[in-house]
């Protein structure tokens, strides 16, 4: 299976071929806020790519959040817009299991239990346990890192890593913190091709991202304006 994945949920903007699994192609940028013009600049390269290569795109696979706002919204419009284009289905990948994926070559224990965390400002993260099969044990949550989260009961090793595990390590001491955890698009592809929820036809049209919360536009406070 050819599957085009997409991956804007943080700070990073990416964008792959993956061939049963495996990485054809990637473009990738770490630039910060520049993912509406970079993006239909990667997409534009990979579909070259497949036409010179002779790859037929059978799905597109976007990353569907928790994350940043405005990038899981250019990310599923494009997807979308993919769609219905190619007549192909939409395959949603939980962002967290992207971030996991990225870190289990470096979990030697298969009894681990894994925290991916996407930064929710100040304390606060996204985050859900995994196991190193790569299945969430618990729904996401939007958790405050404290004392109380950090007793978390476990028998097996906990590790935490994703751009909102830095600012915990204060607190997570007697977890193991991996550095340099990001999710990319070619870690998609291997968890798109066993995932189990395509959307196809007019369903597409009502995909959302999954924010777990609302978001909240600044309100101007100068008098006057609203």
């Amino acid at each position: 299976m050819t599957i085009l994945c997409i991956e804007t949920s943080t700070s990073i903007c990416s964008a792959a071929i993956c061939i049963d699994g495996m990485l054809a192609e990637q473009c990738i940028c770490n630039e910060g806020s520049n993912h509406a013009r970079l993006l239909p600049r990667y997409i534009e390269q990979l579909l070259q790519s497949a036409k010179k290569n002779h790859w037929t795109i059978d799905a597109v696979a976007v990353s569907e959040g928790p994350g940043s706002y405005t990038g899981l919204r250019i990310g599923t419009s494009t997807a979308k817009g993919l769609c219905y284009g190619l007549h192909i289905p939409l395959i949603p990948i939980p962002t967290l299991q992207i971030i996991a994926a990225a870190a289990i070559a470096q979990i030697d224990n298969p009894n681990a239990l894994l925290y991916p965390m996407i930064d929710a400002r100040r304390m606060e993260v996204y985050t859900a346990p995994y196991t190193t099969a790569l299945q969430a044990t618990s729904p996401v949550q939007a958790a405050i890192v404290d004392e109380s989260f950090a007793q978390l009961p476990s028998a097996a090793p906990i590790y935490y890593f994703g751009d909102g595990a830095a600012k915990c390590q204060s607190v997570l001491t007697q977890w193991h913190f991996i550095p340099d955890i990001v999710p990319q698009a070619h870690y998609m592809g291997a968890l798109a091709e066993k995932a189990e929820k395509h959307i196809t036809g007019a369903e597409i049209a009502y995909f959302e991202p999954f924010y777990l919360k609302e978001f909240v536009a600044a309100q101007s406070h100068v008098k006057g304006l609203k």
